[in-house]
């Protein structure tokens, strides 16, 4: 579990795990046939994560590549469907809707992802591309649509007169506002903000996190904000997740997590962001290698890389407890 909540968050993940299975070819079944010890590789990407988010907080969450953030943001957004656990949206397991509550669940929740050159259709115009769902789906009549188009487009720093251009007409910057945009389009409650300003330029992250929160601010935004860069997400986040190679090892309120982090990842993690305090210490990097999430360590994941394992850690894994008030952590030593 989270910290003390509201008795019903927008949503709430339970016990979500994902296994990706790559089957055996042919080549591979006659060489086990054959006596060969070959096995269908696993990779487990989430393994028991919990997480609440509650109406109008952004929640950050952070990890190193390939911990599993966005794989946890897709099975949010239902893009994904997960191994084991359970995703509640008011509540309700989403796998026990009905065809109609599941799709507008599917509305409600809306995912931004992180190339927005890629996850626009460079063949459709700009006003095919945000139009084309609230048309679809009779969020707005025919006759009001030009219009709805254009103040959702002010609204988030676009020309409404550039709407019959290309995705390849436009800059990153303004790309990454087409896919907000869109998302905006179908009105959601939830967003699940994926890496959305680290394939942009330092000034561009500016203008498009300054975006971000007037947007959450005038709109009353809820959101998921999966992010590798723990300054941006002190910057936008009211709680903060951290990952580690598919688990949850501490969470707790922006301003508690920062001013005093528990588990040793997240310590260390700490201790790499520059800051004008820290401005004569010289930084070094995390010692090891994230394992392999085909063959995870037993345990806590993080003992091969920490700097204070012990034999528990080796052996057994941390429960995520609360070790304060709202603030939680998987580690036997904190």
């Amino acid at each position: 579990m989270s910290q003390a909540a509201s008795p019903e968050p927008i949503i709430e993940l339970r016990g979500i795990s994902k296994r990706f299975v790559k089957d055996l070819d042919l080549a591979a079944k006659i060489a086990r046939k054959l006596g060969a010890s070959v096995r269908e590789e696993v990779v487990h990407a989430l393994d028991g994560v919990n997480l609440r988010v509650n109406k109008g907080e952004v929640v950050g969450l952070v990890g190193e590549s390939g911990c599993g953030k966005s794989t946890l943001g897709r099975i949010v957004a239902r893009i994904l469907e997960p191994s084991d656990g359970s995703v509640l949206y008011r509540g309700q397991d989403v796998r026990a809707m009905n065809p109609r509550q599941a799709k507008e669940t599917a509305l409600k929740v809306q995912m931004i992802f992180q190339d927005p050159f890629a996850s626009l259709n460079s063949r459709m115009r700009v006003q095919e591309i945000i139009g084309e769902a609230p048309r679809v789906h009779g969020l707005v009549k025919r006759s009001g649509l030009a219009e709805y188009l254009d103040a959702l487009m002010l609204k988030c720093g676009l020309d409404p007169s550039y709407k019959r251009r290309y995705p390849h007409q436009f800059s990153g910057g303004q790309r990454q506002r087409i896919a907000i945009v869109r998302t905006l389009a179908v009105q959601p409650e939830f967003i699940v903000a994926d890496e959305v300003v680290s394939a942009l330029d330092v000034s561009i992250q500016a203008q498009i996190l300054n975006l971000f929160m007037e947007l959450r601010r005038d709109l009353a935004l809820t959101c998921l904000f999966i992010s590798h860069n723990l300054g941006v997400v002190e910057h936008v986040s009211d709680r903060v997740a951290i990952m580690y190679l598919g688990r949850m090892v501490e969470e707790a309120g922006t301003e508690e997590l920062f001013a005093a982090p528990r588990h040793p990842y997240t310590q260390a993690l700490l201790n790499e962001v520059p800051s004008f305090e820290k401005r004569r210490i010289s930084f070094a990097a995390i010692k090891g290698e994230i394992p392999s999430p085909l063959d995870p360590p037993p345990g806590c994941h993080f003992h091969p890389r920490c700097p204070i394992a012990a034999a528990d850690c080796r052996i057994e894994r941390p429960l995520f407890r609360e070790a304060g008030p709202g603030h939680w952590v998987a580690c036997h030593l904190r």
